[in-house]
């Protein structure tokens, strides 16, 4: 375990408000938050809105909705505040503009005339003759008349920052120490020619002013680094930043195939755990496992436990793999851990319009609450509560063709009378009761339990898997489940 901060732990969550949030976003996120409350430190939420073609009003409330339901809390940000307010780029653009003149009025910072025409022709070149392919500096160092020319060309600039020309070598919080020697890290842009400011500058720049201590970030940004060194060495001699912050760089999330998970791919879509009612504490318990560990045999815990014991320092470097079934076994766990009447009331969304198929009036709440009990044994999400208990609520259970083609075999229907006559004398109070009627019944005809009770249970649900049956016989009641059994006599005669 490493040493704690020698200053107050400042870290940042800053992502673009496109498209849905995705899970290795919120892994991201997690690693953060879990880093910031482990240390008392502070969590800065950061949105990074300055690409108008892409970001949007419905993606950004869908990442402040995401955080609320994630269960995470920020101390500045959006909807909080902060004393380096605002937390949108979109409103920060005075500041960038300001920023970068300085850049260029202390020679950190020069305008660069090429084309891109140019720029393709010199790296081809570059390419031929084996020397990296990256910026050459060609206007670094401009003369006057050369700029006239330029100008005179009518060419509009872009704003390029001026690399030092020795090593860049810093300690990786999960990497440990990497080296960037110059030629592999040109010189880069920093505004574009119609003034717009890019990530290059912006995200650096907000790090300085927000007093960020600690960059923990994916993996791909790792190539980024060396430049954001250089620039913040820069703004520190500036004033306008006090330090460069430690960087960690977090494992890839892989996907199929091994590939980087990535938005496009279809569970990579917070948005689809929360619609097959993953629970937030089960898929934090589980994106906490893709590099990093509570230890080596305890895969479920809560975010207390993880936040009393997470360290960067123990963040693995390797990628990791998205595994639904192991998010889903970890999920059900979870399930497990809730008391009853919390379980309850997270199935609710699934218990009414427009996603359970009955009608209103038909859910009967004293049923639901002798389920639960049962169901909470077998869930794995929450969304599968409505297959499960649908069958107390409907006036006829839906059948699953394949089910009865599978429960109801060549002398079936035999069985079910003896099945029924035997549950029509039995105690309706208790499942063990029932039970033994079933017993009996299967004795009856030479069959075990698990044979005679496959005909009862299609019969009564629908289905041939699904809670326990005694105790859904005792829940649906006598009259009904009865009433059930001859229907399926009478199909099967038909």
């Amino acid at each position: 375990m490493a040493s704690a901060p020698a200053s107050p732990v400042r870290v940042r969550f800053c992502p673009s408000p496109t498209g849905n949030p995705h899970v290795g976003l919120v892994r991201t996120a997690l690693f953060n938050w879990a880093f910031a409350r482990h240390h008392q430190g502070t969590l800065v939420f950061r949105i990074e809105d300055t690409d108008a073609a892409r970001d949007s009003e419905e993606s950004y409330t869908q990442l402040l909705d995401a955080m609320r339901w994630l269960g995470f809390d920020w101390d500045e940000g959006p909807e909080v505040g902060g004393p380096h307010a605002p937390y949108r780029q979109s409103q920060r653009m005075d500041i960038y503009r300001d920023v970068a003149q300085k850049l260029l009025d202390a020679g950190h910072a020069y305008r660069c005339y090429c084309s891109q025409e140019e720029l393709d022709t010199r790296r081809e070149a570059a390419r031929a003759a084996g020397r990296p392919s990256g910026y050459d500096g060609h206007c670094r160092d401009l003369s006057d008349a050369e700029v006239e020319e330029y100008r005179a060309q009518g060419r509009e600039p872009i704003v390029r920052f001026r690399m030092p020309d020795e090593p860049i070598i810093f300690e990786d919080l999960v990497r440990g120490e990497i080296t960037y020697l110059p030629e592999n890290v040109p010189d880069y842009g920093i505004v574009r020619a119609n003034g717009a400011p890019l990530y290059t500058l912006v995200n650096p720049v907000d790090d300085a002013l927000m007093e960020i201590t600690h960059v923990l970030r994916g993996e791909d940004l790792l190539s980024s680094t060396p430049r954001q060194i250089a620039l913040y060495k820069a703004l520190t001699e500036l004033g306008i930043a006090k330090e460069t912050p430690a960087f960690g760089h977090l494992p890839y999330v892989m996907g199929e195939g091994n590939k980087k998970l990535s938005k496009r791919d279809p569970q990579s879509s917070l948005n689809l755990y929360r619609e097959r009612g993953f629970l937030p504490e089960g898929l934090l318990n589980y994106l906490s496992l893709l590099g990093w560990s509570l230890s080596a045999d305890q895969d479920i815990f809560t975010m207390d436990e993880m936040v009393a014991a997470f360290d960067v320092s123990d963040v693995q470097p390797n990628p990791a793999r998205f595994d639904l079934k192991k998010c889903e076994a970890i999920n059900a766990d979870h399930i497990r851990l809730l008391d009853t009447k919390e379980f309850t009331e997270r199935c609710r969304p699934w218990l009414k319009a427009p996603v359970a198929p009955w009608a209103a009036e038909d859910f009967d709440e004293a049923k639901w609450q002798a389920v639960a009990p049962h169901a909470q044994t077998r869930l794995k999400v929450l969304s599968e509560i409505t297959d499960n208990v649908d069958f107390l609520f409907l006036p006829e259970p839906v059948f699953d063709e394949a089910s009865w083609a599978k429960a109801m075999k060549e002398g079936s229907d035999a069985l079910l009378r003896t099945a029924r006559e035997k549950l029509d004398t039995a105690d309706w109070t208790s499942p063990e009761s029932l039970k033994e009627a079933v017993l009996a019944a299967g004795e009856a005809h030479g069959l075990k339990l698990g044979k005679a009770q496959a005909p009862v249970r299609v019969a009564v649900t629908g289905r041939t898997v699904g809670l326990p049956l005694f105790e859904s016989l005792e829940i649906l009641g006598k009259e009904k489940s009865l009433a059930r059994i001859d229907a399926a006599l009478a199909r099967l005669a038909a």
